[in-house]
């Protein structure tokens, strides 16, 4: 009876958790795809190279203290205070240090520009240092109802604004503005309709116990996001900006798709997780269910996309970005492991081994530049190939505790997500077919969709109906 409590608790914070991410994923995509018909793709590579730092910069923000705060069994008021607190003065330095080394940045790319925009878009680091921990809050609560509320108005306000920037003229910033008024939005939203405030107490004892666990996930955070980066900077400094905005656009669809199922196992599977990081066949149960049930929802949809690859490119950007067709199919392979990836990892956070998790981070990171450095001099494919060999080894490595934590072979883990690969096969068939009629590229790409969504629905029917059935149920209540 309590497993099945546990169950719906989960199901019911992933549907809100994956409509936000959904919902807020989709708007920027089309705010994307608008920016893409009227920028050219060098304009595309200096926002990736703002992106690069602003996300590097902002793991500092963090620091880790989020989730040690979710892990934490008796978390009380007096640590979010704390927390709070520290993370605010942590974003008022990292936001100095980033507007002192922006002159710095631009002169290593030779763009001039770079020093106001990455100064500007810098601001939501500040915002983030205030709402990280109220993201802690409501994760810790499992409240995820409260993040599609906070999301919804946030993207809209946010939406409206890029769109009317774009198509004013305003390229570049228009991207940058409504990433900070975004952020703006969703953060106040969270402040009216979550109740917790901040209580005036700060213990330098509490944040020291929280860094002993959260330190360690700051560094595997930081060595993650700088190593997922590198990439993109290795091709910003020795290859073009189109270059880079190829890459970068390759890599757009599948993180649209990976990243809302994605995000959303990671932010309702580790406080559930940590809930029952004593009881290891729960542990054991929810790990299985989740790489199971994410690689069945997700695996048919990037092999449909991988099929229809040149003709959504063409019809969505137009042919000016037909070059990111080979990188979008390549990514969509490597994304294709991202949930294993997740669920694994939280299974041994939840376990409470935050040491072992910044050690695989290291061996991860160490290969994985190993394998860069000796392919970057190959050209751009080269380096995006390079992922397709990381990617497999770093599977393996995030499953390798869990053999021995929570007593989860080899052999369970390729049984579970042996038919989410059968229903991937069958999906890029049909759609890959589609792609020898001699029709219109709409009508073709159209067709394609459609078809690809019956096919779906129709696999998702007969194989995985326990999926619905409980969703429903659940939505119903």
């Amino acid at each position: 009876m309590q497993d099945e409590s546990l169950k719906k608790r989960a199901v019911k914070n992933i549907i809100w958790r994956f409509a936000e991410r959904c919902g807020a994923q989709f708007v920027n995509l089309i705010i994307t795809i608008v920016l893409a018909r009227i920028l050219l793709p060098d304009d595309f590579g200096t926002v990736a190279i703002i992106n690069v730092f602003i996300v590097v910069f902002n793991v500092f923000v963090d620091s880790g203290m989020a989730n040690a705060l979710i892990q934490k069994k008796n978390v009380d008021n007096k640590d979010f205070s704390s927390v709070f607190y520290f993370n605010i003065f942590q974003g008022v330095v990292i936001y100095i240090l980033l507007y002192l080394s922006a002159p710095l940045i631009a002169g290593f790319f030779n763009n001039t520009e770079l020093t106001a925009m990455l100064r500007v878009a810098g601001l939501v680091l500040l915002i983030s240092s205030v709402k990280n921990i109220q993201q802690a809050y409501v994760s810790k609560k499992l409240m995820f109802q409260k993040f599609f509320w906070a999301t919804l108005g946030g993207t809209v306000v946010s939406s409206v604004v890029g769109i009317w920037m774009a198509c004013n003229g305003y390229g570049v910033w228009a991207l940058i503005t409504q990433n900070i008024i975004n952020q703006l939005i969703d953060t106040l939203i969270l402040w009216l309709i979550v109740k917790w405030r901040p209580e005036k107490y700060f213990s330098f004892q509490r944040i020291k116990n929280l860094l002993s666990y959260g330190s360690k996930l700051l560094f595997s955070a930081l060595i993650d996001t700088v190593y997922n980066n590198f990439q993109s900077l290795f091709i910003g400094k020795f290859y073009t900006e189109a270059d880079l905005a190829y890459y970068t656009k390759g890599k757009q669809i599948p993180d649209f798709l990976v990243a809302n199922i994605n995000a959303t196992l990671d932010s309702v599977l580790f406080p559930i997780m940590s809930d029952v990081q004593d009881d290891i066949p729960r542990l054991k149960s929810m790990t299985r269910k989740a790489i199971s049930t994410s690689t069945t929802l997700l695996w048919p949809i990037l092999a449909a996309v991988i099929a229809s690859a040149p003709q959504m490119i063409s019809v969505l950007l137009t042919d000016k970005w037909i070059d990111s067709v080979f990188f979008l199919r390549v990514f969509c392979i490597s994304y294709a492991l991202w949930p294993i990836h997740t669920a694994n990892l939280n299974a041994i956070k939840a376990y409470g081994k935050s040491g072992t998790f910044l050690i695989q981070e290291i061996m991860k990171k160490t290969i994985g530049i190993t394998v860069l450095l000796l392919v970057f001099n190959k050209g751009v494919h080269a380096i995006a190939l390079s992922v397709l060999i990381t990617a497999p080894i770093s599977a393996f490595i995030n499953w390798f505790p869990n053999r021995k934590n929570i007593s989860y072979r080899f052999w369970e883990q390729i049984k579970d997500i042996l038919p989410a690969l059968g229903m991937a096969i069958i999906e890029f068939g049909v759609v890959f077919l589609l792609s020898f009629l001699n029709i219109n590229i709409y009508i073709k790409f159209g067709l394609q969709i459609l078809l690809g969504i019956v096919t779906y629905c129709i696999m998702i029917y007969s194989f995985k109906k326990d999926i619905i059935q409980l969703a429903l149920s659940i939505v119903r209540k």
